[in-house]
């Protein structure tokens, strides 16, 4: 189905019978193995009643950290001494979006995204969020344990870069826009939040995402779903549909 919306000042042409979900699932049956990052075990499903016993539901409990177990969005809260709510803080979920390939450069014993790179990537591009597809970009994604591992991350130039082209939402195919190990310093997190400045208590960071090589880089109209959880961070499930014009 094709359909025409005005979104600001622009009129926008979204085929919404193609939508494009971006998310990782949070796997919670054995057969499905699912990410992990930060350490973290396998979140767990626990049955407290169940129609295979003569109850009327299927009634469970879940024990799970978004932060590791699968694609998530987190506002500022997540770095602050006050708590901040992803649920208060996000309220509105449609955006142009621009989806990025990006193969991480060698530095050291890392490997980084660079300031130079974003903006090849985005050029004079005005957009609301940004996805970042990293390579090698392998259905591995969907079931590794990040853990100790030491994914590609952002320098913090380039956070600061994105930050100052207006980008709002971030999404990124790894877990975290900084370095695993970086002694506490979150400097993407920091940089993309402005908590030396005036704070950017509506900009968002998604991570754990994956991004399938059939789908293009370009034009987006990004819907950024999450749960009602009062929570620095919430289990999501962005979805994507493609602007024809």
């Amino acid at each position: 189905m094709l359909t025409t919306i005005q979104y600001g000042s622009r009129k926008l042409k979204i085929n919404l019978s193609e939508p494009i979900d971006i998310s990782i699932p949070i796997p919670l049956t054995r057969d499905n193995v699912g990410v992990l990052a930060w350490g973290q075990k396998s979140p767990r499903l626990k049955k407290l009643r169940s129609v295979k016993k003569r109850h009327a539901t299927n009634f469970n409990s879940i024990n799970l950290m978004p932060h590791a177990h699968g694609t998530h969005t987190e506002c500022i809260g997540h770095i602050t001494k006050e708590f901040v709510s992803i649920n208060k803080i996000l309220t509105q979920f449609f955006f142009l979006a621009e989806v990025v390939t990006v193969a991480p450069e060698k530095k050291g014993n890392d490997f980084v995204i660079s300031k130079k790179q974003m903006q090849f990537v985005l050029g004079n591009k005005k957009r609301e969020a940004i996805i970042i597809r990293t390579m090698p970009n392998t259905n591995s994604k969907l079931n590794k344990n990040y853990s100790k591992t030491n994914p590609p991350y952002l320098l913090e130039e380039a956070v600061i870069y994105l930050r100052e082209k207006g980008i709002e939402h971030l999404l990124i195919d790894t877990p975290s826009i900084d370095k695993e190990k970086d002694g506490g310093e979150l400097l993407g997190h920091n940089a993309f939040w402005n908590t030396k400045g005036k704070k950017r208590l509506s900009a968002t960071i998604t991570e754990l995402i994956f991004v399938p090589n059939h789908i293009n880089d370009g034009k987006y109209f990004l819907n950024l779903q999450i749960t009602s959880l009062e929570n620095n961070a919430t289990p999501s499930k962005p979805i994507l549909y493609q602007v024809l014009n």
